[in-house]
């Protein structure tokens, strides 16, 4: 993981989806760090996408992230939906 990177994110956003963004990247360093529950991430992620709702700036943005951080959102969310656990864990 890099170390003091910041977040992706387009500055067009109110402060309230910036909000949900920063959330759902913090997440997905918890999901890699310490694990989280599935329904947690899942509700997160809904939120996530109602602030980022085209899979082109998902990509795009987790694309952005991933490269920043070397965490990446499509492959924790790929796990998330594969998995009847409770926790989800990189």
């Amino acid at each position: 993981m890099a170390e003091n990177y910041s977040y992706p994110m387009d500055m067009d956003w109110t402060h309230d989806e910036i909000t949900k963004v920063i959330e759902m990247w913090a997440l997905i360093e918890e999901v890699y760090e310490k694990g989280v529950e599935k329904e947690r991430l899942m509700s997160v992620y809904e939120q996530f996408k109602s602030v980022v709702k085209s899979i082109g700036e998902e990509r795009s943005l987790g694309k952005e992230y991933e490269e920043l951080s070397g965490y990446s959102l499509y492959r924790v969310m790929q796990k998330a939906r594969a998995t009847d656990k409770g926790k989800v864990k990189m």
